[in-house]
């Protein structure tokens, strides 16, 4: 273990389903469940959050729960995650996207929306960690998300999680429809492709961050995110660490395999 930053991207799975035992995520809830013991307890977390974006990176500190999504059962409305918020983290946050020449706002209104708080109510039940979330720019630009990430690249010697909050297969009307286990031949492509992108130890360095940029020329891109809002997470990422992960997990969730990736 060590007190250095730990950058992790992981699938937070489909809205609370993950909390109420929805079995298609099982090995999900198990991997999130399981993984906190890997690490040192960190200081603070970081989520950047598929499920925010605003035209100026925006970041947020307050620890109200945000419930945006829909439909589901009356207590995934009365969750509670009661993480207090770093509002000097979230300050340093935008000093550095500032000094890098990325606009940021600060944002004392929104709160953490299900990106955060339900991989985290898995991951660090005890909510006695003080979060922060940062969303995507709405340009959607995963060259932009790199450069994002670059720019935070200073908060690698603190004792952190920054944590990648996504999916690396988002097709939501193939989410919704597919009935039974087996594998998805463009689903199971596009992940060989992301986990070779992201964890060849013999791949250029210039060449991953290229492919990651370039990700709509890999196999399937656009049948696995139709948009890239649950991608982008994972860019930021590698800009902040710019190297190698760990595959980490790679199994399936809700009928589809996803990856998480961790850089240490």
């Amino acid at each position: 273990m060590n007190n250095r930053a730990t950058v992790l991207f992981i699938p937070h799975g489909g809205g609370p389903l993950p909390l109420l035992g929805e079995p298609s995520h099982a090995g999900m809830n198990r991997f999130l469940q399981d993984w906190p013991a890997t690490i040192a307890k960190p200081d603070g977390i970081i989520v950047i959050s598929a499920h925010w974006e605003e035209p100026v990176v925006s970041i947020t500190a307050a620890p109200a729960l945000l419930f945006d999504y829909y439909g589901f059962p009356a207590e995934t409305y009365e969750y509670q995650y009661p993480a207090p918020g770093n509002p000097a983290l979230a300050t340093r946050v935008q000093d550095l996207l500032r000094q890098a020449g990325i606009e940021a706002n600060l944002d004392a209104r929104r709160g953490f929306d299900h990106g955060l708080f339900v991989p985290l109510m898995l991951m660090y039940p005890e909510a006695d960690i003080p979060c922060i979330q940062i969303s995507l720019a709405a340009s959607l630009d995963a060259g932009e998300h790199v450069r994002i990430g670059q720019a935070l690249a200073g908060l690698k010697s603190d004792n952190l999680l920054i944590l990648g909050s996504g999916f690396s297969f988002h097709n939501m009307q193939a989410l919704m429809s597919k009935r039974d286990d087996s594998i998805d031949p463009r689903n199971q492509e596009f992940e060989t492709w992301l986990m070779q992108t992201c964890s060849d130890p013999g791949l250029p360095e210039a060449e991953r961050e290229k492919r990651l940029i370039e990700w709509e020329q890999a196999p399937h891109a656009r049948y696995c995110h139709p948009r890239e809002e649950h991608l982008l997470p994972l860019q930021v990422c590698y800009g902040i660490a710019q190297g190698p992960a760990s595959t980490v997990f790679q199994e399936p969730v809700a009928r589809f395999i996803a990856s998480a990736y961790q850089w240490s």
